[in-house]
């Protein structure tokens, strides 16, 4: 069978017939077809006989078929036999990121999220000396089953003819775009990319993520700037392969939240069954019926009756009482010898000056400071978090770390309200001093097994410039172990 014979309706390998002429660029044509064997769509990549990398592009998918990370495109047969050359691969169905664009930048976490998976898929890839080399905003992917695919891994690279000598610094560069255009809504490039308008400059350099969308925080802006804005990166190392960027976004929390919204579908009848994808269960629609009045019973007649005359014996013993009260007014000595009613102040709101990630017996004395002002901004949306660790107890290399807040001055403390996550297992101590020095800083509340919101109350009155949240026993969080912080709260006694 020659190229020039394939159309709809051919059969590659007595099983991948196909069905629909998707896209063709120069001599490469891509097909949506049918396996007929396992019954499920499929991709099909066919060539004209004057395709210049045909032996290119196999090798290239053959070597793609072995990668196991499940957010990769699979590639199931690759041949060249016959006149005839194709590559067949997974049919990817959702939106690409050029979708999720369309509506304006997405949430910065969302984003992160997203490349940081595409990031560990192409880290495995590099480890079996595979590249991308040509990441754009149409080649990654959230699935219609909420998963994250990243399509063409090698075979891109093999069809467009491209090289380079350094391929991880090229995927590096790549997600820092993906990430730039996450964050922003614009692409890093000279000209428009995936429907996507090219990036804002100044002084003839791309403009940062914080720079272009409000509301981006530090460390991501920092994460972008290191793998795709030199000029920006100030004191910060490049972040030069897959696997750098991959563990740069390590710490984004997830699950991702991004969710597909399929097309709306009718009502269901009533008494219909719908079953969700999935999962064994049924919805069921019912019409209620009025139900006719119901008669009281005997027993029910006497109940009514004993409430009533309990009802009038209490309203006749209150009146005797009242009328005592009335006819022997207490004394005036008496009445004056009542103390008036003391005021109380509500507790203040006192806002710290300053606030760190605080690794006192770490190697560089910080844990995450750029992340420290998320966790005071009042936003529910960003947040503070330590380190990732092997175990709850931090890897048993230290006794705890924290969030330590400079609040300016002396100040008494009332009350420390702080937003955790919702993982259980977290034991949390508060403590005050004057100096940041943890030996300085005494522990005036104790909380174990704490998650959500919890409120840290001096045992006794506390006072002290210095405030600290610290972690002494951490969380699950995505098979390794963290503290989270999203908000504090200090108060301070209110004065009368």
């Amino acid at each position: 069978m020659s190229a020039s014979t394939v159309e709809p309706g051919t059969r590659l390998a007595q099983r991948f017939r196909l069905e629909d002429r998707v896209s063709e660029s120069e001599g490469a044509t891509l097909w949506k077809a049918i396996d007929e064997i396992l019954a499920r769509p499929v991709a099909v990549h066919t060539f004209d006989p004057d395709f210049p990398r045909v032996t290119e592009v196999v090798t290239a998918a053959r070597a793609a078929s072995r990668l196991t990370d499940p957010r990769l495109t699979q590639v199931f047969d690759a041949a060249e036999d016959d006149g005839l050359a194709y590559v067949v691969s997974e049919w990817v169905t959702g939106e690409s990121l050029s979708d999720l664009l369309a509506g304006g930048p997405l949430e910065p976490e969302r984003a992160a999220v997203l490349v940081a998976e595409a990031a560990e898929a192409l880290a495995h890839a590099h480890e079996h000396n595979l590249h991308h080399l040509c990441l754009r905003p149409g080649k990654l992917v959230w699935t219609t089953g909420n998963t994250v695919k990243v399509l063409g891994v090698a075979v891109d690279a093999a069809l467009e003819g491209l090289t380079t000598d350094d391929p991880a610094l090229d995927d590096a560069e790549g997600l820092g775009r993906l990430l730039y255009a996450g964050l922003t809504g614009h692409w890093p490039g000279d000209e428009e990319e995936g429907g996507l308008p090219a990036a804002p400059m100044s002084d003839g350099h791309f403009c940062t993520p914080r720079q272009v969308t409000a509301g981006v925080p530090g460390y991501l802006d920092t994460i972008t700037c290191r793998a795709v804005l030199p000029e920006s990166r100030k004191s910060h190392s490049a972040l030069s392969t897959p696997g750098q960027v991959a563990e740069a976004l390590a710490d984004v929390a997830r699950p991702l939240t991004i969710q597909y919204t399929p097309p709306p579908s009718p009502p269901p009848a009533p008494a219909a069954v719908s079953r969700s994808e999935g999962l064994d269960t049924q919805q069921r629609t019912y019409v209620s019926q009025p139900l006719p009045p119901k008669q009281p019973s005997t027993l029910n007649r006497v109940l009514m009756t004993f409430v009533v005359l309990l009802v009038i014996a209490a309203v006749g013993v209150g009146a005797w009482t009242l009328g005592r009260k009335l006819g022997n007014p207490a004394p005036p000595e008496a009445a004056q010898s009542q103390p008036p009613p003391s005021a109380t102040a509500e507790p203040q709101i006192v806002k710290p000056s300053n606030a760190t990630g605080f690794d006192p017996l770490g190697d560089d004395g910080a844990e995450h400071p750029e992340l420290a002002d998320d966790a005071v901004d009042g936003k529910p949306d960003t947040f503070w978090h330590t380190t990732n660790y092997n175990n709850a107890t931090l890897g048993n290399l230290k006794p705890g770390v924290g969030l330590l807040l400079d609040m300016g001055k002396p100040t008494k403390i009332a009350d420390v309200i702080a937003t955790l996550s919702s993982a259980s297992g977290a034991s949390v101590e508060l403590k005050v001093g004057d100096s940041p020095d943890l030996s300085s800083l005494k522990t005036v509340a104790k909380q174990k097994d704490a998650s959500g919101k919890v409120t840290l109350t001096p045992d006794e009155a506390a006072t002290g410039q210095y405030v600290l949240i610290w972690f002494t026993r951490l969380p699950a969080d995505a098979g390794k172990f963290r503290g989270t912080i999203y908000d504090v709260v200090v108060y301070s006694p209110g004065t009368a």
